[in-house]
């Protein structure tokens, strides 16, 4: 089973989209309900982790990580507050602009990668950081597969990324739940 985490209108072949009240993140229940019989083998979060504080986030994780199968992952994409462009930063701001309509008006952190990777480890997983700016706002990317979980707000699938310029990014990462072998 494959889920979206906050789809919005996302609808992905072989993902099943959930809303935060099929599925919130911080209600053990909510996953216990969906989750009777059978594990995860993937989740997939775009622009979903801002909206909660850092140690709601890792309770998130955690429960991501209780429900989904041993060798699963999780592929997350958060706003970054490394990215240089200064456009960016005003809309995926902590408050947003302000306007209680502004899906950003919500936010309660913008990641770098080294806090988004904490948030996940913490939780047990083993992450890969895909897409990020680094201290010095430098882009990094590592190939990934659409396949596995296309994030809209990426280098490769964003429009506003053309002519070899920069528009929009996210920190991507795929968490990854080992898989424990009993000796």
């Amino acid at each position: 089973m494959k889920v979206i985490i906050g789809a919005g209108k996302t609808v992905y072949e072989g993902w099943i989209s959930t809303q935060e009240n099929e599925l919130n993140l911080l209600n053990r229940d909510d996953f216990e309900k969906m989750f009777k019989t059978e594990k995860a083998s993937a989740f997939l979060a775009e622009h979903v982790w801002e909206h909660m504080t850092f140690d709601d986030g890792v309770i998130a994780a955690k429960n991501c990580y209780d429900f989904l199968a041993d060798g699963g992952y999780i592929r997350v994409a958060v706003p970054d507050v490394n990215f240089r462009n200064e456009w960016y930063q005003e809309i995926v701001k902590v408050g947003g602009n302000g306007n209680p309509s502004h899906p950003a008006f919500t936010h309660k952190i913008v990641y770098d990668y080294k806090t988004l990777c904490t948030v996940f480890e913490k939780a047990g997983f083993v992450v890969d950081l895909l897409e990020y700016c680094d201290e010095n706002g430098i882009f990094h990317y590592q190939y990934w597969n659409e396949l596995d979980g296309k994030i809209g707000r990426s280098l490769r699938f964003d429009t506003r990324n053309k002519d070899g310029k920069l528009g929009m990014v996210s920190i991507i990462i795929d968490a990854k739940k080992p898989i424990i072998i009993g000796i």
